[in-house]
């Protein structure tokens, strides 16, 4: 095997330097428009508008008008459906001092985020994956600072789209956060710093798991449109969230690469689809097993699954020449614990919230857009895998700028899979599934 990843020191093939070149590369669009900086002073009402009101564009909203001692209102809403909008309302009622959103400033429908971007200098982008990297984008041109939803992409095309906007970001000196709240948790950032300082050695492998239950699913309503269903239900198609293993194991594999400081150079792995309900419809798999080679030949087993019973296990571990790493402990090999962390563990969903509003009153860099961008596309390179059942690089995915999202979306509109005559959607299959 090559040499192992030695902490602190840069290894990624595809680093933030890369990321800028291909930011540069494909930014033409976003070039072109005037750099204008947010004034934010830190007596200022920071105005937010929220962009997706299900369930977690909800939960960043209450997060967002809960940092303390922060002067901030809600001035705008947007959701492809009106009762989601009702929905969120009616969850932050109880802040009605920080609520300023008349009727006229409640937007429904697919474009409603160009609306909101009107009304606000602050926006919660939570709306189905597919659509993130073209609301960050209007974001951006638009000059606002952003709280947006893991995971940002679900394709190559959209990876690109987001690392253009995020060098954009930069430039007009934005703030943003991207919710792969491990980042913010005392517990994982602590045990990096000691990585980092050596106490584990070089890390020569690492194990990464998201398994557990089942997800929800919406029935299909009267004269709903086939664009209205998938979009309401977007869960179950690959456009919309790039599969489980994009969607929600993105979390442990943006742990992988924040832990060994780069992204991996290939995947290869096998999944499918075994235990979804009966009569419930659905385009991605249950199940995804990777395996992910980063720098120096290092090694990182992927494990994801939606099934019924079985262990729980949401986690990651990694080993090095010196001890193994589980995420608040570092113990050597006879099992003496070297480091445990016994500090204050805060929320890091709201940490994520103090922060960028800290970020945006004090006028100091962040811009969690890059690693979320990689974090993401390093996710949808492991669909790539287990639906081609080939080895995938990183490198050669990313320069293929695969687009699944459609260009243009309306209710009427045909979305990228159709049912067919039993209402059923063809699963990806190694055998003639295409790397477009």
């Amino acid at each position: 095997m090559s040499a192992p990843v030695r902490p602190g020191t840069p290894t990624s093939t595809f680093s933030r330097r890369d990321a800028l070149k291909v930011a540069g590369a494909i930014g033409g669009t976003l070039a072109a428009v005037p750099v204008v900086h947010g004034q934010n002073p830190s007596s200022d009402v920071i105005r937010i508008g929220l962009i997706g009101a299900g369930g977690r564009g909800t939960g960043a909203l209450q997060q967002s008008l809960s940092v303390p001692g922060s002067n901030v209102k809600l001035t705008a809403i947007g959701d492809a459906f009106g009762d989601r909008i009702d929905g969120a309302l009616r969850a932050v009622e109880e802040m009605k001092d920080k609520i300023e959103c008349p009727e006229n400033r409640r937007f429904q429908g697919i474009d409603a985020y160009k609306q909101v971007l009107e009304h606000c200098d602050m926006v919660i982008l939570a709306t189905p994956p597919g659509f993130r990297p073209f609301h960050f984008q209007e974001a951006v041109k638009a000059g606002k600072h952003v709280f947006m939803e893991k995971p940002v992409c679900v394709d190559s095309f959209g990876a690109q789209v987001c690392l253009t906007a995020a060098k954009m970001a930069d430039e007009k000196k934005l703030k943003v956060v991207v919710g792969l709240q491990r980042r913010y948790e005392n517990r994982y950032r602590e045990t990096v710093k000691r990585i980092r300082e050596g106490l584990a050695g070089d890390i020569i492998g690492g194990q990464v798991y998201w398994n557990g239950g089942g997800i929800w699913y919406r029935n299909r309503q009267p004269n709903q449109t086939e664009m209205q269903f998938q979009v309401n239900n977007w869960y179950h198609f690959n456009w919309l969230s790039g599969d489980h293993v994009c969607e929600q194991h993105v979390h442990n594999i943006d742990v992988a690469n924040w832990f060994l400081d780069g992204v991996p150079e290939s995947a290869y792995g096998t999944g499918g689809k075994q235990n979804r309900v009966p009569g419930q419809p659905s385009e991605i798999y249950d199940h995804h097993c990777v395996n992910f080679v980063y720098p120096g030949g290092v090694r990182v087993a992927s494990q994801c699954r939606q099934f019924p019973g079985g262990d729980g296990r949401v986690d990651e571990y990694f080993q090095g020449t010196k001890a193994q790493v589980r995420i608040g402990e570092i113990a050597d090999y006879t099992g003496k614990v070297l480091w445990k962390y016994q500090g204050e563990n805060p929320n890091p969903y709201q940490v994520e919230h103090d922060e960028l509003q800290a970020a945006i009153r004090n006028d100091t860099p962040l811009n969690n857009a890059y690693y979320g961008a990689t974090s993401s596309f390093s996710a949808c390179l492991a669909r790539y895998a287990t639906y081609s059942g080939k080895e995938v690089s990183f490198k050669e995915m990313m320069e293929r700028s695969i687009r699944t999202m459609p260009e243009n979306m309306s209710w009427d509109a045909e979305p990228p899979v159709m049912p067919d005559k039993d209402g059923n959607y063809k699963i990806p299959m190694p055998a003639d599934y295409k790397l477009a």
